[in-house]
């Protein structure tokens, strides 16, 4: 299961729709969110990238597993996948979800649906809730680290992201222990300091009036160069598995500029994407979750 992402610019207004609960978005919402995908060149390249993670965690489960791909926000939905599963014969289901941090409100729901999907079709539901923790992803993301802080000043910043998320749904949910639990790991891996060496920041916060978590990593950008504690900035979006709106414009156009208007050399590691050895050891993670 994933996301989801408009299939071009004409389906822009009915997806925004949809994420925003039946609730259609103003003009103005609607074209700022057109000029966004139109800045990628029309479209986000997160469909093909979906395909093509499913393409591998089927490659890797091989025989006796059928494998299908439901988004949250757009067809096929995550209820089409679960049918399309029950109409293949399928006696259970295991989801996954291509993010690997749990949250109540946002991987929480994607389950929710899987299972009540499950139930209306009389199928058997389980999933892996949660792969930040991952021993192949910690190692890729601090391979990347290394590799792009070659090419950066000696005193540079590494900043772990994720989608920030209103405070009053974190108030005991499990997403910000485990995006601290996995940029320790791959911080430690990477050999980074950790004072000096890196920090956590949040990033794409939406724009409601209720208070959503941060430090934003904007402001983080404009605090490491007016305190002058660091030359550089490397944003590891740690809490995102491909390249979409979130790290193609937010941090590729939007941090970048502001790094660069308040002097600081600016990087950011590669995404996940369709990397063969970490989508086949979260399919290794399905086969648990179906054995357990």
């Amino acid at each position: 299961m994933a996301y989801g992402t408009p299939a071009s610019i004409d389906d822009v207004e009915a997806y925004y729709t949809h994420i925003r609960r039946g609730r259609p978005p103003t003009p103005e919402q609607v074209a700022e969110l057109v000029a966004r995908y139109e800045s990628l060149g029309g479209t986000s390249p997160l469909r093909r990238i979906t395909e093509a993670q499913a393409a591998r965690i089927d490659t890797a489960l091989a025989d006796g597993w059928t494998v299908a791909l439901g988004y949250k926000h757009a067809a096929p939905f995550i209820e089409d996948a679960v049918a399309a599963l029950a109409d293949d014969g399928v006696d259970a289901v295991v989801g996954v979800v291509l993010a690997p941090h749990y949250s109540q409100a946002s991987v929480g729901e994607y389950l929710g649906r899987l299972r009540k999907a499950a139930a209306d079709h009389g199928l058997d539901a389980t999933a892996v809730e949660s792969w930040h923790d991952l021993p192949a992803y910690v190692e890729f993301l601090a391979d990347a680290i290394r590799e792009r802080l070659s090419s950066l000043p000696d005193r540079t910043k590494v900043l772990f992201t994720a989608h920030s998320l209103p405070e009053r749904v974190l108030a005991g949910d499990p997403y910000e222990d485990e995006l601290a639990a996995s940029a320790a790991a791959v911080a430690a891996r990477a050999g980074l300091d950790r004072w000096s060496g890196w920090g956590l920041a949040w990033q794409s916060a939406g724009r409601t009036p209720e208070p959503w978590r941060g430090p934003d990593i904007g402001d983080v950008l404009d605090d490491l160069a007016a305190t002058g504690r660091a030359d550089g900035a490397l944003v590891c979006p740690q809490g995102f598995v491909a390249d979409h709106l979130e790290v193609l414009y937010d941090l590729d156009q939007v941090a970048a500029e502001r790094a660069a208007t308040v002097g600081l050399a600016f990087a950011r590691t590669p995404s996940l994407n369709d990397d063969e050895v970490v989508l086949a050891a979260l399919a290794e993670r399905v086969r648990a979750a179906a054995a357990a």
